[in-house]
């Protein structure tokens, strides 16, 4: 994946409890024909050719409970917790992996925040390429609602391409792309443009009708092939959830206030991170040492009419002494 590393967000909703006093769960979700009580956290992965894994995590607090200092109080929610959306809580997640020693060339996210313009336009300026997922009902620069632009498109723009490897091998998509009209304050450098931005769509091939949209802000150069890579790449934060739910028990608690969730998610994510680092590192001890060492000379030795493998013998010291037992 030409050494990409990205830094993906998403959301988790976790653990539906039954309410209590006070210490109830943090939000009341609305789900088909009941209301459940769950906490909701938005979180940052970190993704390269080597592992990925959780790097941070923000708890989502609406407005009934931020209104609320009294509740907030019983719940062990600091003071200076006010009320922020979930696009917020990204922003503030990828500026703290951008100010941190992780190396991060690419931001990926799904569309709940790649339609959010102050997520992208804080991108922008922070010079970090991105492949964010959009509504189909989505407009951009130069751009009319993304699904009737690729309802355009030739037959010939679209070409048959994997954005990675899943657990059923190859992902493979029919996937367009158009450049759009660059915007003079972020996408030049003087005179020179110095990044490009993009217009995707992927279509599934077994069914047509199943399409999604990207917007892509990439460095000048970057080519198709490597930004559906990086589409491709947001899935390792679904696999970052499941595997620190799987293994680290990220969603097996039953806390009602605010310190004990971040506790608990917090040692989840750093288990989950402590294996990958483990992983990635066995991974190439592995390589390593499955490098097969040459012989000196050849162990197949011809014996009469038949091959033998030739064992090295034990040489003894002349002046060894033989071991005695008692």
């Amino acid at each position: 994946m030409h050494g990409r590393r990205c830094g993906l967000t998403g959301t988790g909703s976790y653990c539906r409890l039954s309410p209590t006093p006070v210490h109830r769960a943090l939000i009341d979700a609305q789900a088909p024909g009941r209301t459940e009580n769950c906490q909701i956290g938005v979180f940052a992965a970190y993704a390269s050719t080597r592992g990925r894994a959780l790097v941070d995590r923000e708890l989502y607090l609406p407005k009934s409970w931020t209104e609320d200092r009294e509740q907030c109080s019983a719940a062990k929610i600091p003071d200076e917790r006010d009320f922020r959306t979930k696009g917020e809580l990204a922003k503030s997640l990828v500026l703290r992996a951008l100010a941190s020693p992780l190396p991060i060339a690419w931001v990926t996210a799904d569309s709940a925040y790649g339609q959010d313009g102050r997520f992208r336009r804080m991108l922008e300026q922070s010079g970090a390429g991105y492949v964010l997922a959009v509504p189909k009902s989505h407009f951009s620069v130069g751009c009319p609602r993304i699904d009737r632009l690729f309802s355009q498109a030739p037959a010939e723009a679209w070409e048959r391409i994997s954005c990675g490897d899943g657990a059923m091998g190859p992902r493979v998509y029919d996937w367009a792309a158009v450049r759009l009209p660059a915007v003079a304050e972020f996408d030049y450098q003087g005179e020179l443009p110095v990044r490009q931005r993009w217009a995707m769509a992927r279509r599934s091939v077994s069914r047509p009708a199943e399409i999604a949209y990207y917007l892509a802000y990439a460095p000048l150069g970057t080519t198709v092939e490597q930004l559906v890579r990086i589409a491709g790449s947001r899935w390792a934060i679904e696999e970052c959830f499941q595997a620190a739910k799987n293994e680290c028990g990220l969603d097996q608690y039953e806390v009602r206030r605010y310190t004990g969730w971040m506790r608990h998610i917090t040692l989840a994510m750093l288990a989950h991170a402590f294996l990958a680092a483990m992983a990635a590192a066995a991974t190439s001890k592995g390589a390593a040492e499955t490098v097969p060492t040459p012989w000196s000379t050849s162990p197949w030795q011809r014996s009469g009419d038949s091959w033998q493998l030739a064992v090295p013998t034990a040489r003894t010291h002349p002046n060894a002494h033989p071991a005695h037992t008692r």
